[in-house]
């Protein structure tokens, strides 16, 4: 069944909620065998999320602790991955889930490439994740990053004070009309996918929020590089 007819069925039957929500993830994964098969230790909620990345043609994310997976270095990743295990994997594991994290990163460069609007809260610039030697390599990272047309980056400066970014949270677009938006959200043990119409609406107005409270592209580039110098 294709994702029209099954969206079409799901109105039809008046499935909502987590049902529609778990059925239209799954439509769209089952028919997908990519990279990340490759994997065997990867989490299924993660490799879930890597194919509707994978599929997808926009992410738009709030990033309040850590800077995306498709923006990292691999410093910056080993150091992000390490901290979230506890140490409790070997190294060789570490290593594999970084070779993730890096491959993901190609979806940037394909054609037609995805694209990526991401919204930094300026904490995540000035946090010293890996050492500083680290933060100015990523931060360096994000500069030459930028200037790809489907990559844009903004900066949330402290002044603002308080705003609707409460979560870390990625809104993923596709190409098909009829495939509707997704929201995913991490936590340490496990995804959580939003489908629902007003729930993702809601995701998507504070997405819209917050580029329009945080500094314009070329500003907060500036104040990224200003960053890089003082780390």
């Amino acid at each position: 069944m294709s994702a029209k007819d099954l969206v079409a069925a799901l109105d039809l039957y008046k499935v909502t909620d987590g049902k529609r929500e778990a059925l239209l993830t799954l439509a769209r994964t089952a028919k997908q065998r990519g990279w990340w098969d490759r994997y065997d230790s990867i989490r299924a909620d993660y490799a879930n999320y890597i194919s509707l990345e994978a599929e997808a043609d926009t992410v738009k994310c709030y990033c309040s602790m850590l800077i995306h997976g498709l923006l990292q270095t691999e410093k910056y990743a080993q150091a992000v991955i390490r901290s979230a295990l506890m140490s409790l994997l070997p190294p060789a594991e570490i290593s594999r889930r970084v070779d993730v994290r890096m491959t993901r990163q190609e979806a940037l460069r394909r054609q037609p490439p995805l694209k990526i609007w991401a919204v930094l809260d300026k904490a995540v610039l000035r946090r010293m994740t890996g050492g500083a030697e680290a933060m100015r390599e990523q931060c360096r990272h994000l500069v030459e990053v930028a200037e790809s047309p489907n990559v844009t980056i903004q900066v949330l400066p402290y002044a603002l004070g308080a705003h609707p970014g409460t979560v870390e949270f990625s809104i993923l677009e596709f190409p098909e009309p009829y495939d509707p938006d997704a929201v995913y959200v991490e936590t340490m043990t496990s995804s959580l996918y939003i489908e629902d119409d007003t729930d993702v609406y809601r995701y998507t107005l504070a997405f819209d929020q917050l580029r329009a409270m945080a500094l314009g592209p070329d500003e907060s580039i500036e104040m990224i590089c200003r960053v890089a110098e003082s780390s």
